[in-house]
């Protein structure tokens, strides 16, 4: 079994290689996030965001939401939660006691020794995402990016101006608007499709994606969010179809549309690929 051990931050890639591990832990130190949207690019690898409670994946693929460990865990990205003082320990425990055991692949046993080290369920901050499942539900559940959003400002007029959760209200709508009107439009389409696909199609559809955004013919977002975050640095990316309202579903379609030949992904045949799984669910 795989026991990954996300003791920092736990972002794009990085947190795509280790979510679909069987074990996840988290610490105090971690910060998770899928901010791919604001690159011009889309939420790859992110099988597991269809997975998650209700509508949540929705809103932390759209938005790049950060998430702590203790949200981490509670949402269901995490299996565990161990201070980061104790990883050493749990470190040493599953090494030796895994060398010596009868069946070091039975994961009751592995679960067991990581449950030593774990705290249950460590406080939420008060300002959790997850604290407004109700709005994150009512909202991120809508057919379309524009509905979304329509919904979000709707929640933000019906709130008196001093009300606990304006902030949040504001602070997501600005994330959506910021971020690649292309990449959400992708990034909500494929997070939909994932829920009804197995892993190897989800894997050969995000493939598909990441080909068509490359090599920018239907749009040259990834290219100029690259310049603009990681270059330039000027932090202002000039999208092109710059709304949604300009983005056609034709245009969408395109970039889930099979590659030539034998450009097409071809995985090895087997039958125990991994499945992100959720407790929570």
């Amino acid at each position: 079994p795989q026991v990954s051990i996300m003791n920092g931050i736990a972002m794009g890639a990085g947190v795509c290689i280790s979510v679909h591990g069987k074990f996840r832990v988290a610490t105090e130190n971690s910060i998770f996030a899928m901010p791919e949207n604001a690159l011009g690019l889309f939420p790859d690898v992110g099988h597991f965001l269809s997975r998650l409670p209700g509508f949540f994946g929705e809103y932390l693929g759209l938005t790049g939401t950060r998430l702590d460990g203790a949200e981490m865990l509670a949402c269901g990205l995490a299996t565990h939660f161990v201070p980061s003082a104790k990883l050493s320990l749990l470190e040493k425990a599953l090494i030796s006691r895994a060398a010596s055991a009868t069946s070091s692949c039975d994961l009751a046993f592995i679960s067991a020794i990581i449950d030593e080290y774990s705290l249950q369920q460590p406080a939420l901050n008060e300002k959790s995402a997850l604290h407004k499942m109700d709005v994150i539900d009512k909202c991120f559940s809508r057919p379309t990016v524009e509905d979304i959003l329509s919904a979000l400002e709707k929640e933000v007029t019906t709130r008196d101006a001093n009300r606990a959760g304006d902030e949040w209200l504001a602070s997501t709508i600005q994330s959506l608007k910021k971020a690649s009107p292309m990449s959400l439009k992708i990034c909500l389409r494929s997070i939909r499709e994932g829920r009804v696909q197995a892993m190897d199609e989800c894997l050969v559809r995000e493939y598909r994606i990441a080909c068509h955004v490359m090599r920018g013919q239907i749009s040259k977002d990834f290219r100029e969010g690259c310049r603009a975050i990681l270059w330039d640095k000027d932090r202002k990316p000039k999208w092109k179809p710059s709304s949604l309202d300009l983005i056609t579903e034709h245009m969408v379609d395109q970039c889930f549309s099979r590659l030539d030949g034998d450009e097409e992904l071809k995985l090895p045949q087997r039958c125990n690929l991994p499945v992100f799984a959720n407790a929570k669910l």
